[in-house]
């Protein structure tokens, strides 16, 4: 059994149970995150029938009861109270977030016990068990290595196995059981690089690639992290979903980095909070309803909050650039003491206006010319019709994108002239940004590839190429199956947006996800006919593949498809690229 399986497994901790009560695992928080700024361990509770003033304040009771015996008197305790539940989160120190899960489940078997009328366990037991676990996992020397950090001014990334102080080509990277005394580390090799992190609903991906491709022209060796891959120059160090924290590990301590983009989702937010407090810059694209019902957020305000966690991991001064175009984002923009860089469609929206009488950079469309106000005057950066994602300003989302960029770009220290380079050799291709309204011509046709996949991006795409003009227009829709009824028709109801001719339906198979074959179809096809289609517009595939191959037999000189693929994507890229 290794170390982590042996803290892990360390203790049994037993609590009184109910129906009316719901505990999810406990988890450790290892940065910056919804609720707060702090590493430690949080809880889930999930109550229909029970006050939640009650559960919160015997959390903060038995939260400080349990850290005061264990010494951790400069820890504390915190609670967030949504629809149904509440989050119960305490801090905890660096090397000490196993350790603190058991904490954490030690107060909650106080509060249970409480809460439902049950005699608790020996509370002095219950703290020297925990006194075990904590002496197994304490690391002083990476403690002492952590103040030293931060009195030299320098960020220090943590996980299991290793230790990384500095970023890219200012870092080092120690095995965690190998760690040097401060004394033995050269400071003066290390330091941070620029760094921005970009989140939101939709736009997240685009605007982190193009991001990239502007700190590539101005001559520095860039890197991301997305949901996709970490990458570092030409170079993909791994695939899979890395917009959680140890994606952002794996790049941060590439020695060849100078410049970090990093895509950050919701999913890491919520389960382990952001790796660094060091960011130059971060990004809310937007906010809208998609993956709620997650740790306690279910509300798309309360998706807002979980998002504007990146305003936590950025150094003191930096900014904070935000959609003022978003009512979501407008309404937590008030919560935060950020500095903020507001960005726009609308030269005469009140953010911008405010910004430009306080002093404050700004990013706006002024005409068909992308604008950013320094705090003094304006800079004509470039006309719309120069980036090619925004498809000459009807893509009004890629816009929005290509604004949002130029915001982190500027406050990275990039030049404008690198700026303006990345903007316009950035396209909407299967090279630059794949899945994102890629372009293939087939048979006299425009065939567009998106992998869109909520009603708010799929109306953007939509309405997008709805200005395109069309002799027929084809369209593929699909949909996991753990999404509700409604979802999947409104959903279809945004797709409709684009005014199809025709709309093959795609069966799924690889995502029932506990729906029947045919489920999904039939509702598309009932939310189609539902808004005036015709039940002969309205066609079935069995799979992504068979529906593009489809429409790509109908599909003639004039013609406008739009294929929204959300599963076989290499394989219908594949099919693109044969025909």
């Amino acid at each position: 059994m290794d170390r982590i399986e042996q803290l892990e497994t360390a203790l049994t901790i037993v609590s009184a149970t109910s129906d009316l009560i719901r505990v999810e695992d406990a988890r450790r928080l290892t940065g910056p995150g919804l609720l707060w700024n702090r590493p430690g361990a949080v809880m889930d509770v999930f109550f229909d029938r029970l006050e939640p003033e009650r559960m919160t304040s015997l959390w903060m009771h038995h939260a400080r009861r349990v850290l005061d015996a264990l010494g951790w008197r400069e820890e504390a305790a915190i609670t967030r109270v949504f629809t149904g539940g509440a989050n119960l989160a305490l801090s905890a120190p660096m090397d000490q977030l196993y350790s603190a899960i058991f904490v954490a489940q030690t107060a909650w078997h106080f509060c249970a016990a409480e809460l439902l009328g049950e005699q608790p366990d020996d509370f002095d037991r219950m703290i020297f068990d925990l006194r075990g676990v904590m002496e197994t996992e304490a690391n002083p020397v990476l403690i002492a290595l952590i103040r030293a950090a931060e009195e030299h001014g320098i960020d220090i990334l943590c996980d299991d196995d290793a230790v990384s102080i500095g970023h890219g080509t200012g870092s080092r990277t120690w095995p965690v059981d190998a760690l040097p005394a401060p004394d033995q580390v050269d400071w003066a090799a290390l330091h941070d690089i620029p760094m921005a992190f970009i989140t939101g609903t939709n736009g997240k991906t685009t605007t982190t690639r193009l991001l990239e491709a502007i700190a590539r022209a101005s001559g520095k060796t860039a890197g991301l992290t997305s949901t996709e891959f970490v990458r570092v120059g030409d170079e993909i160090l791994d695939r899979g979903d890395y917009s959680g924290p140890g994606g952002a590990r794996m790049l941060l301590r590439d020695p060849r980095l100078e410049i970090a983009c990093l895509e950050v989702a919701r999913g890491g937010i919520l389960r382990r909070g952001l790796p660094t407090r060091a960011a130059h810059a971060a990004v809310v694209t937007n906010v809208a309803n998609d993956h709620l019902g997650q740790y306690g957020v279910n509300t798309v305000p309360e998706l807002a909050q979980a998002k504007f966690a990146v305003h936590r991991a950025l150094a003191p001064g930096r900014i904070l650039a935000l959609n003022a175009d978003d009512a979501f984002v407008r309404a937590e923009a008030a919560r935060t003491q950020a500095n903020i860089c507001w960005f726009s469609l609308d030269p005469e929206r009140a953010e911008i206006h405010a910004a430009k009488v306080a002093g404050q950079p700004c990013a706006y469309l002024r005409g068909e010319t992308l604008v950013f106000f320094d705090g003094t005057a304006e800079q004509d950066i470039l006309p719309v019709a120069d980036v090619p994602i925004t498809m000459n300003g009807a893509a009004r989302y890629n816009v929005l994108n290509a604004l949002a960029a130029l915001c982190l770009a500027l406050a990275m220290d990039i030049p404008v002239a690198a700026i303006r380079q990345g903007l316009r050799n950035f396209r909407p291709d299967p090279t630059d940004n794949p899945g994102r309204c890629n372009e293939f011509a087939h048979n006299g046709a425009r065939v567009f590839v998106d992998f869109a996949h909520n009603p708010h991006s799929i109306a953007a795409v939509c309405e997008a190429l709805a200005n395109l003009p069309a002799k027929r227009r084809f369209i593929m829709l699909s949909h996991a199956g753990d999404r509700s009824d409604q979802d999947i028709r409104d959903v279809t109801t945004a797709a409709l947006g684009f005014q199809p001719d025709v709309v093959v339906a795609a069966e799924l198979p690889d995502y029932l996800r506990g729906r029947q074959l045919g489920e999904i179809p039939a509702l598309i096809e009932q939310a189609a006919t539902g808004t005036g289609l015709a039940k002969t517009q309205i066609q079935r595939a069995d799979s992504p593949t068979e529906a593009a191959r489809m429409i790509l037999d109908q599909v003639g000189p004039g013609d406008l498809a739009l294929l929204l693929v959300l599963s076989e994507r290499d394989r219908v890229f594949a099919l693109l690229e044969d025909r």
